[in-house]
């Protein structure tokens, strides 16, 4: 198979699962939940332009007691509505930046082991199962209570622990791909290791890539939160998890404080995940035939 007819039947097949997501229910439900998340994010600085961080009404305002502020306000009398808005920006941040870290330097370890193998497999593999036997989030919190917790230093320290799953998938998919007939064609042909690895090889191993990355954005928004509530994310930025740690000791008396972000928070996930599924079942060449 020439390396033409490899590209033409990759899109060939990247078509076909675009329309199969198209008719999955769920997967555009995600799709909504995920773009109206992504439409908070951008809108913030425009429908709240002032710090959310801010003391702007009275403290402990009830939900819908004053239209001012919709979602109520917290004990210091910040905006709640401007919390949540402002948290996606910085969620979605989070949840992006750590995943392409991830995936960027899986894809390139995979790749290389899956492609070479042998020694150069062996070593890789190697350093990837090392970071497997340490607990990723133990991990993180590592890094962060020995530095000065930052939304940079989140992305990057959720990022170098999410690296070996995405590596050893796509050195799974590389590992079945070298042997390929539009592989040794392009070999053939003499093209370097660089190209067959990113420019034929690769596209072929996307859609496995694309739908373990929604998952990834889930675990890292999910981690994040959870750092967040334990007193570890960045204290000059306002995110979902740093909502509701800061109304985990009114849960009694304002319990909207932990509820609204912790909804917030759900959804967002719900939606991931339905994405995530809907992408699977799309790709997936045995359920695309059904």
């Amino acid at each position: 198979m020439s390396t033409l007819s490899s590209v033409t039947v990759t899109h060939d097949v990247h078509h076909r699962a675009l329309r199969q997501f198209f008719r999955n229910p769920a997967g555009l439900l995600g799709l909504v939940i995920l773009l109206i998340v992504v439409a908070m994010a951008l809108i913030a600085p425009w429908l709240y332009p002032g710090d959310p961080l801010d003391m702007v009404a009275t403290p402990l305002l009830q939900p819908a007691n004053d239209w001012d502020w919709p979602l109520g306000t917290d004990a210091m009398g910040r905006d709640l509505a401007a919390g949540i808005f402002h948290g996606a920006r910085i969620s979605l941040m989070i949840g992006l930046g750590a995943t392409l870290i991830g995936l960027c330097a899986g894809t390139l370890i995979g790749s290389l082991s899956g492609y070479y193998g042998g020694v150069i497999d062996n070593l890789l593999m190697r350093v990837t199962t090392l970071f497997q036997t340490m607990p990723a989030f133990l991990l993180v919190i590592i890094i962060l209570a020995v530095s000065t917790p930052s939304v940079n230093l989140i992305i990057f320290s959720i990022g170098i622990t999410s690296w070996p799953t995405i590596a050893r998938l796509v050195r799974a998919e590389f590992r079945t791909l070298r042997e390929s007939d539009f592989v040794l064609a392009a070999r053939c042909q003499g093209y370097s290791s660089g190209h067959i690895i990113f420019r034929e090889m690769l596209p072929n191993a996307l859609p496995a890539i694309i739908v373990t990355a929604s998952v990834m954005v889930a675990s890292a928004i999910l981690m994040e939160a959870a750092l967040s509530f334990l007193g570890l994310g960045d204290p000059n930025v306002v995110s979902w998890g740093f909502l509701i740690g800061s109304g985990r000791e009114m849960l009694r008396t304002a319990w909207y404080l932990t509820a609204v972000p912790g909804l917030a928070l759900v959804i967002t996930l719900l939606g991931l995940n339905l994405l995530g599924d809907a992408l699977n079942d799309a790709f997936n060449p045995r359920l695309s035939e059904q």
